[in-house]
């Protein structure tokens, strides 16, 4: 089970105009705890970034599971309830969960959710659907420098 925390990164970037400007870009990293995900934030984005930065804000996300998609450049937030029905009541009960999915359109997000859905038998409705402002996803890292899942 992975935890997710969003991790914020302060720096000055260069704009594809030639201006510098100051910005906090967030990012979402599988780690054991708050030091973890600082460590590893600091870790894989030091290659990419020149000069000084920080990491601004490190929070715990609910997000549950992941649907990747290589190919695509976005992130998109899928709010979706299950649907089940107390067998005392019979009552329909939804109980929400947090998916994030890679697409590069809003399109291609709720198709690789429903490719990602495709194996389950609980009934679900798709509450809502947001691109987020995440610029990178970083899976953990496992013993031999090799990601989970892959």
């Amino acid at each position: 089970m992975a935890n997710w925390f969003e991790c914020k990164v302060h720096y000055d970037k260069m704009m594809e105009n030639g201006v510098v400007k100051k910005v906090n870009e967030p990012y979402l990293v599988d780690a054991l705890s708050f030091t973890e995900a600082e460590a590893r934030i600091i870790e894989e984005q030091t290659p990419y970034i020149s000069g000084d930065f920080s990491v601004s804000a490190v929070k715990r996300t609910k997000i549950s599971e992941i649907f990747w998609d290589d190919s695509a450049d976005k992130w998109y937030l899928v709010k979706v309830a299950f649907i089940t029905i107390d067998e005392k009541t019979a009552a329909e009960k939804k109980s929400s969960t947090l998916i994030l999915v890679a697409g590069n359109t809003l399109k291609e997000a709720y198709d690789n959710f429903m490719e990602g859905m495709s194996g389950t038998m609980a009934d679900f409705e798709i509450q809502s659907i947001t691109e987020t402002p995440l610029m990178d996803v970083y899976k953990a890292k496992l013993s031999g420098g090799a990601s989970q899942g892959e």
